[in-house]
């Protein structure tokens, strides 16, 4: 949607208030903000309107930012800024998305250099991104540090892409970082956004651009075109890696390949010479679910190998988002190259009969177990594997990169993912207007014995200050053939009494999965919920473990 009105220092269009700006760099602007009409809290960012014709190139703008964020939103799930709103202002066009997790970069660049290791998580974060992005025949082509934002405990959301477009003359908005091609007039590609990434790790080690600003945008362009770069002094492996990255000639670039493969080795080096102060949590305390819509709650205290092995995890998250999403444009991928699901365990001896919850879950998310049997925990569904039906009505079909899939109702996502040096994860499933919440959880040190687990569980969060009180006792169940657990519990979340049914499973000796279903108290025993539970445990299926 496209509004052209005048805004003013305390809004814009009339309905968003700027609330305090986080960033400013040579032509961009961002501040969090607040939508007046909904109440959510956004963030804003000013930057200058390309230089068109107007009401054409207006609706254009618009539709290309909106369609580039949607489309790379469904390849690299939680890693691209969601647009809600692109408003033209005069000469400046402000792009209105969802608030991200973390700190623009540039702010953290504000402080001094980065070590090392964490330019090296970055950049790996943002090559997937910008891979995935190339892959699928979208270039960002204005790529600085204030389109980026860190998370404390790793990962990365890109925003801007869509403003610049793909072809035409350039229409950089922050020079310093623009590549020679683009400062000298010609169209940017996939290699221009190669340069940006080799100038924004250049800096973070460096703590000083490549290019500084030289106050007009003719006069950085001619510098960045001229200007011979010096090596970095400070970037130790890494400098390869950028050097490589800041060829002045785009087809003598690395390519992704090459610095991927470096940046990894360069994290899993530090990996390895870590001593481990920490794991996530993830299944002993999943009552831990991490922010909820409209919430904030504290980080889980991890050491570095967690936040190195994270760094190396979210590697895949693209290529596996884009094979969930099914191919967005029709394009051939396959020269990308594919990733295989890692092959799913043997299934546990003894018994052969499936229980609560239908067919084996183990599978592709492409073809999930029968729905044909009852999915309540006390029922006896039939083990049969036949085809899936279709989802029910108000429901779809969701298959996470994760590795697993499950029918969840319609307008939800993926909240937070979080993910540790073992390989194990935990993906938060809901919808910002829906207090109800799944989260599926993986883990690879559990305990042999799922009731046990469970009890681990019970013990810890006695301690907690939440209000907390199970209900009933912890009960052993098998799952289609896994041995398992339920327990269930009330407990307190920001003054909201919830209670809470969790199932775990083992699909190992020591990996396993739980599903916990979070719903508002006084909720818990409407036929909405039991339909959702009923189907949650019906219908999940993984391909990892």
């Amino acid at each position: 949607m496209v509004k052209v009105q005048v805004s003013t220092d305390e809004s814009v269009a009339g309905r968003y208030r700027l609330l305090e700006a986080v960033h400013r760099e040579e032509g961009r602007d961002t501040w969090n903000g607040q939508d007046v009409e909904s109440l959510r809290l956004v963030t804003l960012t000013r930057s200058r309107r390309p230089d068109r014709p107007r009401e054409e190139a207006d609706l254009r703008t618009a539709v290309r930012i909106t369609r580039e964020s949607e489309a790379l939103g469904l390849v690299c799930p939680g890693r691209v800024a969601v647009v809600v709103d692109v408003v033209v202002d005069g000469e400046f066009l402000w792009t209105v998305t969802a608030r991200p997790a973390g700190v623009p970069l540039g702010a953290l660049l504000g402080q001094g250099p980065l070590d090392q290791v964490r330019t090296a998580r970055v950049g790996l974060d943002l090559l997937d991104v910008l891979g995935a992005a190339h892959r699928e025949g979208f270039t960002h082509g204005d790529l600085s540090p204030g389109q980026v934002w860190v998370e404390e405990f790793g990962g990365v959301t890109v925003s801007g892409f869509g403003v610049t477009g793909a072809s035409g003359p350039p229409r950089v908005t922050v020079p310093a970082y623009a590549s020679p091609e683009q400062a000298r007039g010609e169209s940017g590609g996939p290699a221009a956004d190669l340069w940006a990434l080799g100038a924004i790790m250049y800096e973070m080690v460096e703590g000083r651009p490549v290019i500084r600003d030289r106050g007009s945008r003719e006069a950085t362009f001619r510098a960045v075109e001229r200007l011979p770069v010096r090596a970095p002094s400070n970037a130790g492996p890494l400098g390869p890696a950028i050097q490589g990255l800041l060829r002045r000639d785009p087809v003598e670039r690395v390519p992704e390949s090459v610095v991927r493969e470096a940046l990894t080795r360069v994290l899993r080096a530090a990996l390895d010479d870590s001593e481990p102060t920490g794991t996530l949590p993830l299944f002993e305390e999943s009552w831990r679910e991490g922010p909820r819509p409209g919430r904030s709650r504290g980080g889980l205290p991890v050491g570095r190998p967690v936040l190195l092995g994270a760094a190396l995890a979210v590697t895949a998250l693209c290529f596996a988002g884009l094979a969930a999403a099914g191919g967005l444009s029709g394009r051939d991928t396959t020269a990308a190259g594919s990733t295989s699901s890692p092959s799913a365990p043997a299934r546990p001896s003894g018994s052969a009969a499936a229980t609560a919850g239908g067919a084996d879950p183990r599978g592709t998310p492409s073809a999930p177990p029968s729905r044909s049997a009852s999915a309540s925990p006390s029922g006896s569904p039939s083990p049969s594997r036949t085809a899936r039906q279709d989802p029910p009505a108000g429901f779809f079909r969701f298959s996470s990169p994760q590795g697993f899939a499950v029918d969840l109702p319609r307008g939800w996502a993926a909240l937070r993912t979080e993910r540790s040096a073992d390989g194990s994860y935990r993906v938060l499933l809901g919808a910002a207007d829906d207090p109800r919440t799944l989260t599926v959880t993986y883990s690879t040190r559990l305990a042999p014995d799922p009731v046990a687990v469970w009890s681990e569980v019970d013990s810890s969060l006695r301690s907690d200050p939440i209000d907390y009180a199970r209900v009933g006792d912890i009960r052993a169940v098998d799952y289609r053939g896994y041995r398992g657990a339920d327990m269930e519990w009330l407990s307190t979340s920001d003054g909201v009494r919830e209670r809470t049914f969790g199932r775990g499973f083992l699909v190992g000796d020591r990996s396993g999965f739980s599903l916990r279903w979070t719903t508002p108290a006084d909720a818990r025993d409407s036929s909405a919920d039991r339909q959702a539970l009923d189907t949650f445990l019906r219908t999940f299926a993984f391909t990892s473990g």
